[in-house]
């Protein structure tokens, strides 16, 4: 139990840290954004800037565990359409309590995190 209120805790912080991205001037010509494609949400590397490539993309809906996630990470979802992004406590979408909406970004402590999923509007 104290596991579970400690990693709320951790999420709670890393929601109350976020910064979030808009578009101005982000987005290429062909819809993508800084490397993260358009129609999909892409994590970046543990304290890596958006101008690097990010190492995992998404782009079926559902949710994706996370593995091997520690410490903070930019995270974007250029989805269409208004589709939402979730960070999740647990596995399998399960436990979700960040929302992000389409075609915004934000700086998180991926650690507590534990699955990410991609929701239909």
């Amino acid at each position: 139990m104290r596991k579970i209120l400690h990693a709320a805790a951790a999420l709670a912080l890393a929601a109350a840290a976020v910064t979030t991205l808009g578009t101005t001037g982000a987005q290429a010509a062909d819809g993508s954004w800084d490397g993260c494609p358009y129609g999909a949400v892409c994590i970046y590397g543990e304290g890596a800037p958006t101008s690097t490539p990010p190492t995992d993309v998404f782009w079926s809906y559902g949710a994706h565990n996370l593995q091997n996630k520690h410490g903070w990470h930019w995270v974007l979802n250029n989805q269409s359409g208004g589709a939402h992004a979730h960070l999740c406590l647990g596995y399998n979408g399960t436990n979700c309590n960040y929302d992000m909406p389409a075609q915004n970004g934000v700086w998180a402590d991926l650690g507590p995190v534990n699955s990410i999923t991609l929701d239909r509007p």
